[in-house]
């Protein structure tokens, strides 16, 4: 596995980095700082908007680096068939079976709890609109972009030419695929602001625990897919298109 060696005024973006290594997302993560739909920055471009100390993430990932290899999936090094597959096998079946439990949850818990924690009313409303925004990405990718760059991957292996797709080039697809990530990630930066970073208060009943305990755990999924896709897929599928004779 390749390793990214970070110094003062490094080029290198948040993508690359966790592209390279998932455990430094965690790095991130408890600064605060946005991985998945953020990656294009680079590591001070992100501290200095977040009013951080670079040094103090640097030497963070830089201590990451010298405890060797994880034993972790390398992303960064499979080919993009394997990986769209891989996405849609987990991330995409993921949240296709999370999302009718959440949804039921969250309304149950608003109606119940709402009066006493207006915030639940406002955490249901982002719950509903990520599934309604990811239940519609999902269908373009899989019928639109993910074919395409599966049939990409093939032109490559097998050395052929690839039809013009209707929609011109695929950096079409991907800005919008790009600009509904920001959304789905802005709405649970607003629910893990409203919950108290998925924290339930004293009083909080069974079903209150367990809604905050699916949605961090929907959010760890949603970032982790989110990275695959723009800091490693687009990336390498955008590349590939501009290599290969149409």
């Amino acid at each position: 596995m390749e390793t990214i060696h970070i110094a003062s005024g490094s080029k290198a973006t948040i993508g690359e980095f966790v592209a390279n290594d998932w455990r430094t997302a965690e790095v991130f993560k408890r600064h605060g700082i946005d991985f998945c739909c953020g990656g294009k920055r680079t590591v001070a471009e992100a501290c200095q908007k977040k009013g951080i100390d670079p040094k103090q993430v640097e030497a963070e990932l830089e201590e990451v680096a010298r405890t060797g290899s994880s034993r972790q999936q390398n992303y960064n090094e499979w080919s993009l068939d394997f990986l769209v597959d891989y996405i849609v096998n987990n991330h995409h079946h993921y949240v296709k079976k999370a999302t009718p439990f959440l949804d039921e949850i969250s309304l149950k818990v608003a109606r119940v709890h709402g009066d006493q924690h207006p915030e639940l009313i406002e955490i249901n409303h982002h719950v509903k609109e990520v599934i309604g925004e990811l239940t519609m990405h999902m269908h373009k990718e899989e019928k639109v972009l993910f074919p395409y760059i599966k049939q990409l991957a093939e032109a490559n292996s097998k050395g052929i030419k690839v039809a013009p797709p209707l929609f011109g080039t695929i950096a079409n697809p991907i800005s919008m695929m790009e600009s509904e990530h920001t959304a789905a990630g802005i709405s649970f930066e607003a629910i893990e602001s409203l919950s108290n970073q998925f924290t339930p208060p004293a009083d909080a009943c069974t079903s209150y625990r367990v809604l905050f305990t699916k949605l961090k755990e929907f959010q760890h999924d949603l970032y982790q897919h989110i990275h695959l896709e723009n800091n490693i897929l687009f990336p390498k599928a955008l590349a590939l298109e501009e290599e290969l004779p149409l």
